[in-house]
């Protein structure tokens, strides 16, 4: 495959060459051949050379792409209300949130300066990171609040409000394949060396998958031969650590905006090629295989796998929506309003942010919300909108 985008520096491709040939020297001392969850996780979180602790910038417009945080503030506010709401409602929950994989730290500034602004601040507000490099700039954007703790992993027990923005995408996934003679597990090899003695390409290779990794798939055997997908075992073992945390807290509830699917529809024969996409200055392309820890890998999100999960541990499974039904009933409209419509130049663009967040044909209906949690419960206000009946 031609790729037509941008090119890199000298100084990136340097560093992609480096991480190609660590990738390499792995798969050689594997016998040839690593899965390609092991692929995926070395592209993003290999030291210093992953697309998520190596030190290009990913977020915004001089990123690779833009979150919902990075569009507008109104998105951290409308969860800083929405969290002091949960707060009140459920004496259960402690004063303190938890983020796991906070970004540029845009969503943790916003959620504490609207807490700031309503004189609310949290005891703690803690950032579960694991690139350092994202650690520096997140405590460079967050020195003016003392709350904010940095964990390298998630803490034995939590009492209050977790909050995961497009995380769970970024977990690698397993890919699979319907093979004539049954499933296969398609992971990542290396073809030929090149004639100058450097490391060959890296190709793909399918062996016979373990029953327990296709069991994710409702009805698998009913879908066609060349069928590609993917599975989701690192984000359900999350899953499952988080129902365990929050169970051994008081009461928690834990918010996840992602792009997915439930499985009915993951699993869709016309989906036959999966959801794997790969992210490079604002261009999404297929090729996992394109200059290795400057590009994002990601796979929409399977939301009824992590339910199960979460419910398996003794979790509540407390909603399940479209990102638009979600924030318009948390409130995100009436912020909206707090810039008066008559100064168009203030409310503007504003109004346009908004609409990328809950416009269908953006981020609207394709990103889902699912919250989970124990001792417990959302607003009644949330159940007009709910789908949980499709997980």
């Amino acid at each position: 495959m031609q790729l037509q985008l941008p090119e890199a520096s000298v100084e990136a491709q340097r560093a992609s060459r480096l991480l190609h040939n660590l990738i390499a020297t792995e798969i050689r001392l594997q016998h040839g051949w690593i899965s390609f969850a092991r692929y995926m996780e070395l592209l993003l979180y290999a030291p210093d050379l992953g697309y998520y602790s190596g030190g290009a910038a990913k977020l915004g417009k001089d990123g690779d792409f833009t979150t919902a945080p990075e569009i507008t503030p109104l998105f951290g506010a409308t969860l800083a209300h929405l969290t002091t709401e949960l707060l009140v409602s459920s004496p259960a929950l402690q004063p303190q949130i938890l983020e796991f994989g906070a970004g540029s730290g845009q969503l943790a500034y916003d959620i504490l300066t609207e807490l700031a602004a309503e004189a609310v601040l949290p005891q703690a507000y803690y950032i579960v990171e694991l690139s350092a490099e994202l650690r520096a700039r997140q405590q460079l954007k967050l020195q003016a609040f003392p709350q904010v703790q940095w964990l390298d992993r998630l803490p034995e027990s939590f009492s209050g409000v977790v909050i995961g923005n497009e995380v769970l995408d970024a977990m690698p996934v397993e890919l699979v394949l319907r093979g004539a003679e049954g499933w296969l597990q398609r992971g990542v090899g290396l073809s030929e060396a090149n004639a100058d003695g450097g490391d060959g390409q890296f190709i793909y290779i399918d062996r016979p998958a373990e029953p327990a990794l296709i069991a994710q798939i409702p009805d698998a055997e009913s879908l066609t031969v060349g069928h590609l997908t993917e599975v989701h075992p690192v984000a359900i073992g999350f899953m499952r650590s988080l129902g365990t945390m929050l169970k051994a807290g008081q009461g928690g509830v834990a918010l996840f905006f992602d792009y997915g699917f439930p499985a009915a529809e993951y699993y869709l024969q016309q989906r036959d090629q999966g959801t794997l996409m790969c992210h490079y200055r604002h261009h999404a392309h297929p090729d996992p295989f394109y200059l290795p820890g400057l590009q994002d890998v990601t796979a929409h999100v399977d939301f009824t796998a992590m339910a199960v999960a979460a419910l398996d541990t003794g979790l509540d499974l407390l909603g399940y929506s479209s990102q638009a039904a979600f924030l318009l009933e948390a409130g995100i409209g009436k912020l909206l309003l707090r810039t008066p419509p008559e100064n168009a130049l203030a409310y503007l663009p504003q109004a346009n942010a908004l609409q990328k967040l809950v416009s269908p044909a953006e981020m609207g209906e394709l990103f889902k919300v699912l919250a989970i949690g124990v001792n417990a419960e959302l607003p009644a206000r949330f159940a007009s909108h709910d789908r949980s009946h499709r997980l």
